[in-house]
């Protein structure tokens, strides 16, 4: 199954509550449209599927027959995601205010990953206090930087480093 990476992160945006049906809807067109896949009568429903409540059920179900154990842990999804997130951020699509709506559901969502700590509490911080502007972005493109080279969770936290989140703040003078 091609791509099914980019369904299972559509998916988890939906889940957590900021992404579009649309997208998943978009990845079955395609793989209608690329003749992969034509007879999974899950995709082809799904390619004409409209909102959340149609979308996510038949995204599941492709995934599951797919992936079965082997799905990626929702924060190797939730990494991939902050990826696309800081894109979408330095293009403009996404400010301070909604990365700070997006994190506040993952941090705890996921768990309360340490690799979350200083992205989601400076996102927050730099709402209200520009002197955080920067050690917010530093930090988001340290993150993002991890995450668009990690295949794996595993591979993340061997790579990740507290110590370089904790250097991502205001300095004390």
């Amino acid at each position: 199954m091609e791509q099914l990476t980019e369904l299972e992160i559509a998916v988890f945006q939906l889940r957590m509550g900021f992404g579009h049906a649309d997208r998943c809807v978009d990845w079955a067109v395609e793989r209608l449209r690329l003749d992969q896949e034509g007879d999974d009568l899950e995709i082809v429903l799904l390619a004409s599927a409209r909102g959340r409540d149609e979308a996510l059920p038949l995204a599941e179900v492709i995934i599951e027959r797919h992936r079965g154990v082997e799905r990626p842990a929702d924060q190797f999804l939730a990494g991939k995601c902050i990826v696309e997130l800081r894109a979408a951020y330095l293009a403009g699509r996404e400010s301070v205010s909604s990365l700070d709506a997006i994190f506040t559901r993952l941090y705890p969502a996921l768990g309360y990953p340490d690799w979350l700590v200083m992205l989601s509490r400076n996102c927050e911080y730099a709402m209200d206090v520009a002197d955080f502007e920067l050690p917010f972005e530093d930090e988001f493109r340290y993150i993002a930087t991890l995450w668009a080279q990690a295949e794996s969770l595993a591979a993340f936290e061997r790579e990740y480093g507290r110590e370089t989140s904790n250097r991502h703040d205001v300095m004390r003078g």
